[in-house]
């Protein structure tokens, strides 16, 4: 299989990537800054730099030849402001379920976050509140489209331990934590089941096994 990983550079990214080459599967990172290339080389993908941000949906589309399947996990990240969530955590995700129509890629996995919502207030915190908009709005984008197998995960509050490999994962979790290796896993296992499509899915921390949390949803939705 081959799988191309939009942010491929991000904390999630370079842990799939490692996942995915490490089972022999060919990977491919699309990321903005050269001098992240050996990065994605050490975790056995390979570096496609573009600038999802000034990109055409052409130039995207050009990267996807050949893939089957695409994971959106680009961010703005926490240190920019509402501007950039914007043009990253919304426009970016349009503009690569675009692409992967274009290049006829059916399978479209979505980084989400727990709260994403289009509607979704400022709250305590504007920018915060402009990133659960505009994630909210990009999985309302790609769910719309019947050209796309797309599956939408929603991790809670990401933490950086060594994972557990086990999670719950349902279409409502309630609030938890998660850590970015087993978000990962889980991933690597969503590409694996079809039957995972045309589902949003919670993510949080938990008891059951990864593949049997991914076999479960796929079967019951």
């Amino acid at each position: 299989m081959r799988i191309v990983i939009a942010g491929g550079h991000g904390q999630i990214a370079l842990r799939l990537e490692r996942i995915l080459s490490g089972r022999g599967d060919s990977v491919a990172g699309i990321v903005r800054n050269p001098q992240h290339a050996d990065d994605l080389r050490a975790a056995g993908a390979e570096p496609l730099v573009l600038d999802l941000e000034q990109a055409s949906a052409d130039e995207v589309a050009a990267l996807l030849e050949g893939a089957d399947a695409v994971v959106f996990a680009a961010g703005a990240g926490p240190g920019s402001g509402t501007a950039r969530k914007e043009t990253v955590d919304r426009a970016a995700a349009v503009l690569l379920a675009d692409a992967a129509e274009q290049a006829g890629v059916r399978r479209y996995l979505m980084v989400s976050s727990m709260g994403a919502d289009a509607a979704a207030p400022d709250g305590r915190d504007p920018v915060f509140g402009a990133y659960l908009r505009a994630k909210g709005a990009a999985d309302d984008a790609v769910r719309g489209r019947e050209a796309l197998d797309w599956t939408v995960l929603r991790p809670g509050r990401l933490t950086d331990g060594p994972g557990t490999g086990r999670v719950r994962l349902a279409g409502s979790t309630g609030r938890g934590e998660v850590d970015r290796e087993d978000v990962a896993a889980v991933l690597a296992a969503l590409l694996d089941e079809p039957g995972t499509a045309g589902l949003t899915l919670e993510l949080v921390g938990g008891d059951v096994p990864v593949a049997e949390a991914v076999a479960a949803v796929a079967e019951h939705g």
